[in-house]
């Protein structure tokens, strides 16, 4: 739009010619797809096979640079559709606020003026002694101040505040109705024009100068434009997702979407559907591929420690991606909040038969650790399963923040994780094709707790058939039996030089924790946890949040580990909590997880309660 917007053009602006201006530019762009595939697969792949000169390099060349002419116009003219789309989409509410305003204002005989001032009629109206007197009309001009007294308190010698009225003459009760209608077409026409501002600078910016050659470094360029159309239609096209319904029900719009509504997100807004429950596996891959260069970019803008490590670990992952695998790994969500988000999946969840879910605990964050070590655990357990069945989907989920150090005491962090766990799971369950697929949930160390909170909300975990815990410190339970899927079908891994599945009660922690100072560990450490067991172990099936699940009285199906190395006399510190997944280090673990995801928990090699 071009000039000034009035509320005249405002009125009068038929948004639908902005998309059907958007459905032209959207015929070019995949005009310029078609013609980009032609080059490359037939013109430059034909010579290729028949032609081996210099002459037909030059060719080759000239090729690959229209080939890049034809990207630059397939990514820039879309790009310039999703302006449009969100320009008519965002222009609409104020537009219906105007014509809403000009309605009232019609039914009440009043007259709108160009400058958008509003003409009220006289009126008969009683005095404060039931005499009638006429009330003069009068001119209301839009604002958005609001009156500091109420019409008629004004002090002696003001001006009166509303058009109308004064304190020696009763006031025309059509004053404030004409104020009202005027500046309601005062706030349209200033957002309408926010809007077409910012619109207009970003349409602008995807202007290209003529005879523009594409180089590489001008496809750099596109994604800046994509950032920028991003940033401008972002809100627009977030208007569309329904956020508050269920993930079947998300499922359903997805379904229900056109595929060039879909290229609109994929391409433009990935981040608002890649970690969007209910979307299907191979979407939320590409949307999370996608998103992923503008995330890193986000965090080396921000610079600072934190940023670092989670950009770190980010290209880390984005490294594995970019390397063939087996299974093959789906980018399920990415993020930066908090610290850092992360969900991985080796295996194509939406058609296995089988799915686990892992939930990590204590210290995990978007770092290089979690993707050399933490990742690594799930897929051990997607190779483990898929001896047993090879339709197999092993994901880690870091969809929360685990605790890092002192606050792994707190239940806050699995409470607060519950919930977003239970509902990418209802996801799963709404994607998957198989009737009816076996799903296992997995918690280790604090994430057991995670997942024991998650089973105890109303409904338990959405889908789930299999409750694995590992290294846990307990599930906020007395009973197995409390996790909703039968004590048959909850399995516990506890290593008996894990400090972590010997922690002690409340009572008992009061006097453990000051305790790891006084012998060499700092207060509150696994030195001070064994220690503070040690002094109190009279037979009690207690730990620190509710009973021990690999106890008798905990009633689970408790299966054998290697014992790992001790925490003190071997110098083990924490190895016997982390070897539970690794084969190379415990694979009778390795081996009874594998199982039990697999479909096959009546292979596991048993042990006795605690």
């Amino acid at each position: 739009m071009t000039g000034t917007l009035t509320w005249q053009l405002l009125r009068d602006l038929k948004t639908s010619e902005l998309t059907q201006a958007g459905d032209k530019w959207h015929e070019v762009s995949g005009r310029s797809a078609s013609d980009r595939a032609r080059v490359d697969r037939a013109m430059s792949a034909k010579l290729r096979e028949t032609e081996e000169s210099d002459t037909a390099e030059a060719a080759l060349g000239r090729l690959r640079r229209l080939s890049r002419n034809f990207q630059y116009v397939h990514t820039e003219c879309g790009l310039v559709r999703t302006a449009l789309n969100g320009l008519a989409g965002d222009l609409a509410d104020p537009q219906r606020q105007l014509k809403q305003a000009l309605e009232d204002a019609a039914s009440l005989n009043f007259t709108v003026h160009d400058d958008g001032s509003v003409s009220y009629p006289a009126a008969e109206v009683e005095d404060a002694t039931g005499a009638k007197q006429d009330a003069s009309g009068g001119k209301a001009q839009g604002s958005t101040r609001l009156p500091l007294d109420p019409p008629g308190l004004g002090s002696q010698g003001q001006q009166p505040l509303y058009p109308g009225y004064s304190r020696f003459k009763p006031m025309n009760p059509n004053a404030e109705k004409a104020q009202d209608v005027a500046d309601r077409i005062a706030r349209a026409v200033r957002t309408a024009r926010e809007i077409d501002a910012r619109y207009a600078k970003t349409l602008n910016g995807l202007r290209a100068e003529k005879g523009l050659d594409v180089t590489a470094a001008t496809l750099k360029d596109v994604f800046r434009d994509t950032a920028d159309v991003r940033s401008t239609a972002g809100m627009h096209l977030a208007e569309g997702i329904p956020q508050d319904k269920e993930p079947a029900e998300r499922k359903k719009w997805w379904d229900g979407l056109t595929d060039e509504q879909r290229q609109e997100y994929l391409k433009v807004a990935p981040d608002l559907i890649g970690d969007l429950d209910g979307i299907p596996a191979v979407v939320r891959d590409e949307a999370n591929r996608n998103y992923l260069p503008f995330l890193m970019d986000d965090l080396a803008r921000q610079g600072g420690d934190e940023a670092k490590t989670k950009l770190d670990a980010l290209r880390m992952i984005q490294g594995k991606l970019n390397e063939s695998s087996h299974p093959p790994m789906f980018l399920l969500g990415i993020g930066d909040e908090g610290n850092g988000r992360a969900i991985v999946s080796y295996g194509n969840p939406d058609t296995s038969r089988h799915v686990a879910a892992y939930v990590p605990g204590l210290g995990t964050k978007l770092d290089g650790d979690f993707v050399k070590a933490t990742m690594k655990r799930a897929e051990h357990t997607a190779l483990g399963a898929e001896e047993v069945d090879p339709s197999i989907a092993s994901i880690i989920w870091l969809g929360y923040d685990a605790p890092q150090s002192a606050d792994v005491m707190s239940r806050g962090d699995a409470q607060r994780g519950a919930p977003a766990y239970n509902e990418f799971m209802a996801g799963l369950s709404a994607t998957n094709a198989n009737e009816d697929p076996h799903v296992t949930a997995i918690g280790h160390s604090y994430g057991s707790l995670t997942v024991g909170t998650a089973a105890k909300e109303s409904g338990g975990i959405p889908g789930v058939d299999d409750v694995i815990l590992l290294g846990s410190p307990g599930v906020d339970a007395q009973k197995a039996t409390e996790l909703g899927v039968g004590k048959e079908h909850v399995f516990v891994g506890a290593a008996d030089n894990d400090p972590v599945t010997h922690l002690p009660s409340k009572d008992e922690a009061a006097l453990g924790w000051a305790l790891g100072s006084l012998v060499g560990g700092p207060p509150g450490g696994p030195v001070g946890v064994e220690v503070g067991r040690d002094l109190f172990d009279n037979g009690n099936d207690d730990v620190y949040f509710g009973k021990d699940p690999a106890s008798k009285a905990f009633g689970a199906q408790r299966f054998e580990v290697d014992d790992g190395p001790r925490m003190v006399l071997e110098a083990g510190r924490f190895k016997a909590h982390s070897q539970y997944f690794t084969p190379e280090l415990d694979d009778v673990s390795a081996d009874n997880i594998a199982s039990i995801v697999g479909g096959r928990p009546e292979d596991i090699v048993r042990e006795k309660h605690r």
